[in-house]
C-alpha cells in the first residue's frame, strides 16, 4: 500500500509540473528569469569588471552605438557594464529579503492558525499592523535609522552594511501577506483526518506542524514567494533611488538615482534611465507571471489562465 501511495504522489507531482510548464506565461517568465540569473551570476565574464569613474573610458552621455551597446553615463562609464553588475545586487537583495519574509510569515501564520485562541489574536493583530502599513513606507523610515545606529563598518555576512540593512528591513516588513495566506491554509489543514491521526499517535505539536502541515503549505508558500520577490525588487529599487543604496555596489535603483541626479531625462539620455528601468519591470513581471502560474497550478478553483 505504501508503494502505491508513493507512486500516486509522484504521479500527481509530475502532472502538476507538466501543467505548470504548459502555461505560456510560465514559459515567458522562466525564460526571462533564467536570462537575468545567468547575467547576474557571471557579470565579469560578460562585460568585465565593474567600471568606476576612475577607469571609465567612454565619452559623456554617448547614445547606444557599436562600442557602447547601451550608451554611457555622465562620467563615461558603459551603461551595459553597470546594468549587468547591478543585476547581481538587485536580485541578491530581493532573493535574500524574500527568504526572510517567507520564514517570518510562515512561522507566524502557521503558529497562529494551529494554536488559535489568544495566540492567534495577538499574532494577527501584529500582522494587521504590517498588513495595513505599506512595506515601502516602513522600510523608508527604518532603513536610515538602522544605518545610523549600525554605522558603516566592515562587511556583515559578506554584505556591506547598507545592503545587509536593506535586505533585513525589506524581509521584516514584507511578511504580512504570507502570514495571512499560511494561517488560512493551516486553519483548514489542522482539521483534516491525518492531523487527528497524528495526534492520536502521540506526535508533538512541533512534529505535526513541521512534518504534516508544513509540507502541504509549500505550494502556496512558493506561489506567494514569487510575488514577494517582485515586491522586494520594487522596494529595493525605490530605496536605492532615494539614496539609501550602496554607490560602491550599484543596483538598478542606484543607477536610476544617478541618472536622475545627472539630469538624464532633460538631457535626452533615455538609455541611461531606460536600461535599468526595463530590467526592473521585466524581472518583476517574470516573478509575477511565475507566481500566478503556480497559484493556478495548485489552486483547484483556478485551473485555466485567461
Amino acid at each position: 500500500m505504501r508503494k502505491i501511495v508513493v507512486q500516486n504522489s509522484s504521479r500527481g507531482r509530475g502532472r502538476a509540473i507538466k501543467r505548470f510548464l504548459s502555461y505560456g506565461v510560465t514559459q515567458v517568465g522562466l525564460v526571462c528569469l533564467v536570462f537575468f540569473v545567468v547575467v547576474a551570476a557571471m557579470p565579469d565574464i560578460l562585460v568585465g569588471p565593474l567600471q568606476t569613474a576612475i577607469n571609465a573610458t567612454g565619452d559623456f552621455l554617448v547614445p547606444p552605438s557599436g562600442e557602447h551597446l547601451l550608451g554611457t553615463d555622465e562620467v563615461g562609464r558603459d551603461v551595459l557594464n553597470l546594468v549587468v553588475h547591478g543585476a547581481r545586487i538587485s536580485l541578491t537583495i530581493a532573493l535574500f529579503a524574500t527568504v526572510i519574509s517567507l520564514v517570518v510569515g510562515t512561522a507566524i501564520g502557521m503558529t497562529a492558525g494551529y494554536y488559535g485562541g489568544r495566540v492567534d489574536v495577538w499574532l494577527m493583530r501584529l500582522t494587521d499592523f504590517f498588513f495595513v502599513m505599506p512595506s515601502f513606507v516602513l522600510a523608508l523610515v527604518i532603513t536610515p535609522v538602522v544605518l545610523e545606529v549600525m554605522g558603516r563598518g566592515g562587511d556583515i555576512l559578506g554584505f556591506r552594511p547598507s545592503l545587509f540593512v536593506i535586505i533585513v528591513v525589506i524581509g521584516m516588513t514584507s511578511w504580512a501577506f504570507v502570514a495571512r495566506v499560511v494561517r488560512s491554509q493551516t486553519l483548514s489543514l489542522k482539521e483534516r483526518t491525518f492531523i487527528d491521526r497524528a495526534r492520536v499517535a502521540g506526535s508533538s505539536n512541533l512534529t505535526i506542524m513541521m512534518g504534516h502541515i508544513f509540507p502541504n503549505l509549500v505550494p502556496q508558500i512558493a506561489a506567494n514567494g514569487a510575488l514577494v520577490v517582485a515586491g522586494a525588487i520594487y522596494i529595493e529599487t525605490s530605496l536605492s533611488f532615494l539614496g539609501l543604496g550602496d554607490p560602491l555596489q550599484p543596483s538598478w535603483g542606484t543607477l536610476l538615482s544617478q541618472a536622475q541626479r545627472a539630469g538624464a531625462a532633460s538631457a535626452g539620455a533615455w538609455w541611461y534611465l531606460g536600461a535599468p528601468g526595463v530590467c526592473v519591470l521585466t524581472v518583476s513581471l517574470s516573478f509575477v507571471l511565475i507566481g500566478n502560474a503556480l497559484d493556478d497550478t495548485f489552486n483547484p478553483r483556478r485551473r485555466v489562465i485567461p
